[in-house]
C-alpha cells in the first residue's frame, strides 16, 4: 500500500491577535518604485492651441465661403457671369386671392374648372422698364368685343369669331399690352365663359396644329412653334403657339393660345423685322402660370 504524505497544520495564531494584512499597493521586495510620468512642456501646449485655434477660423472661413457661392447668382460672381438669354425681367408674380371659400379653378371639388379670382388680376403684369399700352385697358378694365376682334385680319373672320364668342357666352374679356424698349410689343387677351366644357368646345373651333384658324393682322402664314419646350407650360393648360412663316411682313408675329379651365387666352408678341423666341415662351408660359 502506498503511504500518503502527511501533511502539517499552520499553526494556530494565538487568541486575540490577528496577522497583519499586506499592502496591495506594496512591491515585493527590491522592486524599484515606477518613475512619474513626464510633465508636459507647457510651451507646446500652447503651440498646439493656437494652431487649432487657426485652423478651426480657417475651416469656418472656408464653410462660409463654399455658402455664399451656392447662395449667389452666378451673375453676381467674377468669372462665373453668363450672358444673358434674352429673358424679360417680370416682377414677382403672384396669383390674386381668391374670394373666400372659393375654389381653385383646378382643386377636386371645382367641377366646372372656373376662375373665382377677379380676371383682371389674373393678366400678367409688364416687365420691368416696359411702356404700358393703355389703350387695352377699356372702361374698368374690360376690353370691349369688337377691340378683340380688331386684332383679326379678315373682316369675315371677324364677323365669325365674334359670333362664336357670343354663341358660347362670352362673359368678360381683360387685356393688358406693352411695348419694351427693343420695340417689341406684347397684348395678352383673357377671354371668360361659363364652363370649361364651353372653352373645350370653342377652342376646337379657334385652333388647329398647324396654325389658329383664323389668322391675326400681320400675320396671313404661320406655322406651329416646334422648339417650343412642352414642359413650359402647366399640366393644366393646353397650349397652341405659331410663328409667322417667311419672309416676314414688316414685323415678325409670334402667336400663342392657351386654354385654362373656363378661360381661353391669346398672347401676341410682334417687332419690327425679327421678334425673339425666348421673350415669347417667357412671357405664355407665366400667363399659363397665372392661370393654372
Amino acid at each position: 500500500m502506498t503511504e500518503q504524505p502527511q501533511t502539517t497544520d499552520a499553526p494556530a495564531e494565538p487568541a486575540g491577535q490577528r496577522a497583519p494584512e499586506p499592502d496591495p499597493l506594496a512591491g515585493a521586495a527590491g522592486d524599484v518604485p515606477p518613475a512619474p510620468a513626464p510633465r508636459k512642456d507647457r510651451r507646446v501646449l500652447r503651440a498646439v492651441l493656437r494652431w487649432t485655434a487657426v485652423v478651426t477660423v480657417f475651416a469656418a472661413l472656408g464653410a462660409g465661403s463654399a455658402y455664399g457661392i451656392t447662395r449667389a447668382d452666378r451673375t453676381d460672381l467674377p468669372g462665373l457671369a453668363t450672358e444673358s438669354d434674352g429673358r424679360w425681367a417680370y416682377p414677382e408674380i403672384e396669383r390674386p386671392p381668391l374670394p373666400s371659400g372659393s375654389p381653385g379653378p383646378f382643386d377636386s371639388g371645382n367641377l366646372v374648372n372656373a376662375h373665382y379670382a377677379d380676371l383682371r388680376a389674373l393678366l400678367l403684369p409688364a416687365p420691368e422698364g416696359a411702356t404700358d399700352d393703355k389703350t387695352l385697358r377699356g372702361a374698368d378694365g374690360w376690353l370691349p368685343m369688337k377691340d378683340l376682334l380688331a386684332r383679326y385680319a379678315a373682316e369675315a373672320d371677324q364677323e365669325e369669331v365674334g359670333q362664336l364668342l357670343t354663341d358660347h357666352g362670352l362673359r368678360h374679356v381683360a387685356a393688358r399690352g406693352w411695348t419694351t424698349a427693343d420695340g417689341t410689343r406684347t397684348r395678352i387677351y383673357l377671354m371668360q365663359f361659363g364652363t370649361a366644357e364651353v372653352v373645350d368646345e370653342l377652342f376646337g373651333a379657334l385652333v388647329q396644329y398647324d396654325s389658329p384658324v383664323y389668322a391675326l393682322d400681320g400675320a396671313a402664314e404661320t406655322a406651329n412653334e416646334d422648339d417650343y419646350p412642352a414642359s413650359a407650360v402647366p399640366a393644366q393648360v393646353t397650349r397652341y403657339a405659331y410663328d409667322e412663316a417667311e419672309p416676314y411682313g414688316p414685323e415678325q408675329v409670334r402667336q400663342a393660345y392657351v386654354q385654362a379651365g373656363d378661360v381661353i387666352g391669346l398672347v401676341v408678341q410682334s417687332r419690327k423685322g425679327t421678334a425673339a423666341a425666348v421673350p415669347f415662351q417667357q412671357t405664355v408660359t407665366l400667363q399659363s402660370e397665372l392661370l393654372a
